[in-house]
């Protein structure tokens, strides 16, 4: 009967005992939620441009395209690219930076232009599981679009500045946008520092630039590399080099 008692004691016990731990393994697992669920809002908080890129891509033939201009301040690793406004100070450069058309934040809309040297540094430009499109993959894109010839109004954003239903300045010849790459007219940065976008603030903008990832070695020049344009009064895409001075809009296609 001693036995008993003492048995039925410890049962007893350790059941107060299991009881009183309940509320403090509840409290750790809503505590462990809460922080997992803190740490993932920090992460997004701190990655929007990775969210938005991961959001507003498309996909054209066996790409993935981003469908808007780069617009990153800093390369992969963190460290911060360069604004640069002095238009002396642009024409010297053989490092990174970056700069808005025209220098007016206004122009956010088209993204950041950069020099090729922010395109070619190794600490990276575009945000992991993208890289800068080389001349080749840029070829396989128009190529899927028909060509070179006609590619453009199918990369094009619709609509003219005029009749308000676009960005681009009138007539923006055969824009159409049916591949869904939303190209828009970022104009570029000359590389004595000076802007050239075919157009004002007051009709419209009528060119983008984008640089490619490939130097032009056919070139006179060891300075140069490979872009693609698009135009407000053509349906065709522009395939030439530039400067890597020069600054234009990025865009990335997905690793």
């Amino acid at each position: 009967m001693i036995k008993h008692n003492y048995i039925m004691k410890i049962i007893i016990n350790t059941m107060l005992a299991a009881l009183m731990l309940l509320p403090e393994i509840s409290c750790k697992k809503e505590s462990s939620t809460f922080q997992s669920s803190r740490i993932n809002g920090d992460e997004s908080s701190m990655s929007n441009d990775i969210i938005s890129i991961n959001a507003l891509s498309v996909k054209i033939g066996t790409q993935v395209w981003m469908n808007k201009n780069l617009s990153v301040t800093k390369y992969r690793n963190g460290d911060p690219i360069p604004q640069v406004k002095n238009n002396a100070q642009w024409a010297t450069l053989t490092t990174g930076a970056w700069c808005w058309l025209n220098n007016d934040p206004a122009n956010s809309i088209y993204g950041r232009l950069y020099n090729w040297y922010a395109v070619n540094d190794a600490r990276g430009l575009a945000p992991a599981g993208w890289h800068i499109a080389s001349d080749s993959e840029w070829t396989v894109l128009t190529t899927f679009l028909g060509g070179d010839s006609i590619a453009g109004g199918k990369m094009k954003s619709g609509g003219t500045f005029k009749d308000g239903t676009g960005l681009w300045r009138a007539p923006n010849t055969g824009a159409n946008n049916s591949s869904g790459f939303t190209g828009l007219p970022g104009g570029w940065r000359l590389d004595d520092g000076s802007f050239h976008s075919s157009g004002d603030s007051t009709v419209g903008y009528g060119i983008g630039l984008w640089w490619t990832a490939t130097v032009n070695v056919n070139s006179h020049s060891t300075h140069s590399s490979w872009h693609r344009g698009l135009v407000f009064d053509a349906a065709f895409v522009r395939v030439h080099w530039d400067g890597q001075r020069d600054g234009c809009s990025v865009r990335c296609v997905k690793d």
